[in-house]
């Protein structure tokens, strides 16, 4: 705590610099129309493109405005990147560790996979067919989708772009600021997930357009947007917090993004479903903080003098 005292930073700076971010965050994907006076997107992966580059845009320009803002060094680039959570030791702890923990949410949703696999083999061998040709074809329609998904511009943008440019700026940067400034781990977990919702109120117009303008269908699925975001937000937090790495919130991010909202109840073996989803939501609660445990991702916590706190949190 001692360390950012000294920093010198402030709760306000802290505060109106995160801010600022998100706002350039959602204000530069408006930029190439309302402010360049570029053409409309001749086809929706054009308009996702031009989307992609402003997305790259306001990432670098926060992630360096941080540096500028944060009492460091920059020409300490070891030093810089661990600020980030951009870290090369105790990878696979990052990886394993948080991503395990992530998927216990989805055990609902992963069994209901598993029993569908199970009724279409049933199926095939109902009409003469081998568990080799099954697994044959199982593994022709993996390749097909992962083909289909490599070119698809809607899986790049929900499993790579928005991802790596959100977790950027919205863990890397602001977390660091907001330590800093004084700030304690739980103020920061409830405030980045405000600013991070924010960043997704964007897509209200183009929600109310799918809903035949409704104001009050698309306000009804925004919010819900909203408020998963507010939780996984939180999470992302968290895990940046606890660990240290980016790459734990990035997965996870990849994952709930890849899996979609996970399923708690099915019309077939709707009670082995519910009843898989509530284990695994206890078990997540039991280890949440077991496997996040500061010293699993770091060689030692004692005296630790670290932006991110993690030496602090008990």
């Amino acid at each position: 705590m001692e360390a950012r005292e000294e920093a010198g930073l402030s709760k306000s700076t802290a505060v109106l610099s995160c801010t600022v971010m998100a706002l350039l965050y959602v204000g530069i994907l408006y930029t190439p129309t309302l402010i360049l006076r570029l053409p409309q997107p001749s086809s929706f992966k054009e308009f996702l493109l031009r989307r992609f580059f402003c997305a790259a845009i306001a990432s670098v320009v926060s992630v360096a405005a941080c540096a500028l803002i944060l009492p460091v060094n920059i020409k300490e680039i070891p030093s810089l990147l661990g600020i980030y959570g951009v870290r090369m030791d105790h990878v696979w702890q990052a990886v394993v560790y948080p991503l395990c923990l992530t998927s216990l949410m989805y055990a609902g949703s992963m069994v209901l996979k598993l029993l569908l696999v199970v009724e279409a083999m049933k199926e095939h061998m109902d009409r003469g067919g081998g568990v080799l040709d099954f697994a044959r074809d199982l593994l022709q329609n993996f390749g097909s989708w992962v083909s289909s998904a490599v070119s698809n511009i809607l899986a790049w943008r929900n499993l790579i772009v928005a991802p790596v440019t959100e977790e950027l700026v919205f863990r890397a940067c602001m977390i660091p600021l907001l330590l800093c400034g004084g700030f304690e781990p739980y103020i920061v977990i409830g405030l980045c997930p405000i600013l991070f919702s924010l960043a997704h109120l964007n897509h209200w117009m183009e929600i109310y357009c799918q809903q035949n303008y409704s104001v009050i269908k698309a306000s009804m699925v925004v919010g819900l947007q909203l408020s998963y975001t507010v939780i996984f937000g939180s999470y992302a937090s968290f895990l940046f917090i606890r660990t240290g790495h980016l790459v734990s919130p990035l997965l996870a991010h990849m994952f709930c993004n890849f899996m979609g909202l996970p399923v708690f109840f099915a019309r077939k073996k709707g009670g082995m479903v519910a009843l898989v989803f509530a284990a695994g939501v206890i078990s997540f609660i039991w280890l949440l903080f077991p496997l996040t445990q500061p010293d699993l991702y770091h060689e030692r916590t004692d005296d630790c003098r670290c932006w991110h706190g993690y030496c602090s949190w008990n």
